[in-house]
């Protein structure tokens, strides 16, 4: 296999992707917007930009368990749109390893989400509840890192009503 040839298979693998949550944005909001209820199984991708960290050292000088990271970030629509915020606490349990609590603030109200976190690069957490239109909602919620400067993650919640 040749460079170009897998330079033009991933670019196509990338563009069918972005096509593929592109028309699932679509349709959820439009879902969102045109009712008040969260349809029986809802996927929400969005972004996040995160704006500030604040890490605590405690114990053992280093990462160490029980040391405890507070994130905070602006959550944004496929257009770019401010549409929320969020708000995750991780205690460390290991050097590498976290158990997370977190709150994302949405238009239409909260999404609460808590589990492990092994890799800040890529980890998925239980949604446990929720208010306004997320009231009882239970699901998964997907997070990878997309960018460094500032931090920026890929949102992805996988929601059954």
């Amino acid at each position: 296999m040749t460079v170009g040839t897998l330079f033009s298979k991933k670019s196509v693998f990338l563009a069918a992707s972005g096509a593929v949550v592109a028309s699932a944005v679509f349709a959820i909001s439009n879902v969102l917007a045109s009712s008040g209820q969260l349809p029986p199984s809802s996927v929400i991708p969005i972004t996040s930009k995160q704006i500030s960290m604040v890490h605590i050292d405690r114990g053992v000088r280093g990462r160490s368990a029980g040391d405890v990271d507070i994130g905070r970030s602006l959550l944004y629509d496929k257009r770019k749109h401010l549409i929320g915020h969020a708000e995750m606490i991780c205690t460390a349990t290991g050097a590498r390893s976290s158990d997370c609590n977190g709150t994302f603030f949405l238009p239409k109200g909260k999404i609460v989400v808590q589990g492990p976190k092994s890799f800040p690069e890529l980890f998925q957490v239980a949604v446990v509840g929720g208010t306004g239109l997320f009231d009882n909602v239970r699901g998964t919620l997907t997070i990878t890192s997309i960018g460094n400067k500032p931090p920026r993650q890929l949102v992805y919640f996988r929601l059954l009503g």
